[in-house]
């Protein structure tokens, strides 16, 4: 169960990190990168992000470009949000294939 603390940072979070892949993804047109959840762990020093990438042929492609940068985003992250927190979170980002698995779920009910 979250803390209210945990539920704030990770509202905050992942209002930030959307805008960021929004100014990204402009470049590559074609590409939806959405941040579909963000839990922290309670000593908040461990933030897993998870990324709704459409088309999702390209997810495990941009969530290892995104894993890749994941310095200079975290970086970026922390020159937006350095007057409400004090440490920014390490960063893991995950694949969140919830879409696929109900357009599955859909397929196999018709």
């Amino acid at each position: 169960m979250e803390t209210t603390r945990q539920n704030k940072i990770s509202r905050l979070l992942q209002k930030e990190l959307s805008e960021i892949f929004l100014l990204q993804t402009k470049a590559m047109p074609g590409v939806l990168v959405s941040v579909s959840a963000v839990r922290i762990s309670p000593d908040m020093s461990i933030a897993r992000v998870y990324l709704s990438v459409f088309p999702s042929e390209k997810a495990e492609e941009i969530v290892k470009n995104v894993n890749d940068n994941m310095k200079t985003i975290r970086y970026e992250l922390g020159t937006r949000v350095r007057h409400q927190l004090r440490i920014i979170p390490e960063l893991k980002f995950f694949v969140d294939d919830s879409l696929d698995y109900i357009e599955k779920i859909d397929s196999l009910l018709k």
